[in-house]
């Protein structure tokens, strides 16, 4: 997963200005107590970081893997 990717999903799930919120300030225990900024500005994979992140906010599992997106139309 990428950097882009994670911020989709924390978008989709929390909302554009939440997620910022969320990311900043959640410490996230099963990480090593860091937040999930401080966690991707480490390198941690940020699948790893997503889950995390669900698991403390108990996101449902059918929402772990975001919303469908339509293709685009040509």
């Amino acid at each position: 997963m990428r950097i882009s990717d994670f911020w989709r999903l924390m978008d989709d799930e929390f909302g554009p200005a939440y997620s910022r919120v969320l990311a900043a300030d959640l410490v996230l225990g099963q990480l090593g107590g860091v937040t999930a900024s401080e966690a991707l500005g480490k390198g941690m994979e940020p699948k790893s970081v997503w889950l995390a992140v669900c698991d403390i906010q108990d996101v449902p599992p059918e929402r772990r893997l975001g919303r469908d997106v339509k293709p685009k139309a040509d």
